[in-house]
């Protein structure tokens, strides 16, 4: 096979500076490591990706073929095959606005998994992507920053691991936005209107900065009242029903949940229950 039917991870990583979605490697070290973690690393695929890709014989290290669970160091050379970049761009991530009652992943206690909403009846009439809607798309479609059942909107679902390694890798900053309808437990009872009015000052704060969950501290929040009920969070981190979990240890209840955005992606005006393709200009 001729060499320009190649690509290196020089080139993979020239090209990923030339598109402005942020990338968040970890620096590199002199010790060797696995090579699907370096080509996690590099930007250019997942590891389970980078394991098929493997697999297949395409991708080389100096040249040779690579094998599975070989290790690496800084020096080596990857290059990957153009069959993989171009399995790569045939991969899809959809956007559905979640209703209530659905939940993120595979089905569990009779709730139904919110992929089984994405068929070509539910598609959004203001879509302007070019995709045709096929079959195969639902292959390997997987959330990236899952939603509780109780919750609703924005939920990303893609078949492309660099996706997910950014929105929900160990290292992602992405911004999770979420508006929070909220009750308070204060010392005269239960708070549902004009909670904003008597919910203590230092209780914000504490939302903001200095809760802990699971023994581990939380990153510092964005959060502030949209109005007298609601509460709107700016998340960095994802952990297992942070924000209910978070509202708990201030005496808030949550009685409704939406998140409105992923980095740089609105819900905007997707109907509930709906779901569009990402544009090939969006970036998270």
């Amino acid at each position: 096979m001729h060499q320009s039917s190649r690509i290196s991870a020089n080139e993979g990583l020239k090209a990923k500076a030339q598109n402005p979605q942020r990338l968040h490697c970890q620096p590199m070290t002199d010790e060797p490591i696995r090579l699907n973690k370096r080509m996690a690393e590099l930007g250019l695929c997942s590891r389970r990706e980078a394991d098929a890709w493997i697999e297949r014989g395409w991708v080389r290290v100096n040249g040779q073929p690579a094998q599975m669970g070989m290790q690496v160091g800084p020096n080596d050379r990857i290059t990957v095959e153009r069959a993989a970049q171009n399995q790569q761009q045939q991969q899809v991530t959809i956007l559905l606005h979640k209703p209530m009652g659905y939940v993120s992943g595979q089905a569990e206690d009779g709730h139904a998994p919110a992929v089984t909403l994405v068929q070509a009846r539910n598609r959004w009439g203001g879509d302007k992507t070019p995709l045709r809607f096929q079959p195969g798309q639902l292959r390997g479609l997987a959330p990236a920053g899952r939603l509780d059942i109780d919750s609703v909107g924005l939920l990303v679902l893609t078949q492309d691991g660099r996706v997910a390694r950014q929105l929900i890798g160990e290292n992602s900053e992405v911004e999770k936005e979420y508006l929070v309808r909220v009750t308070w437990q204060g010392p005269q009872g239960s708070v549902a209107q004009n909670v904003r009015d008597v919910f203590p000052a230092q209780q914000l704060a504490r939302l903001r900065h200095g809760l802990s969950l699971d023994g581990q501290a939380l990153k510092p929040a964005e959060v502030d009242w949209q109005n007298p009920e609601q509460l709107r969070f700016v998340l960095r981190e994802g952990k297992k029903r942070q924000i209910r979990r978070m509202c708990e240890q201030v005496g808030l209840h949550v009685v409704g949940l939406k998140r409105v955005r992923m980095g740089r992606i609105t819900l905007g005006q997707l109907p509930v229950g709906q779901w569009r393709y990402l544009g090939p200009h969006e970036r998270f």
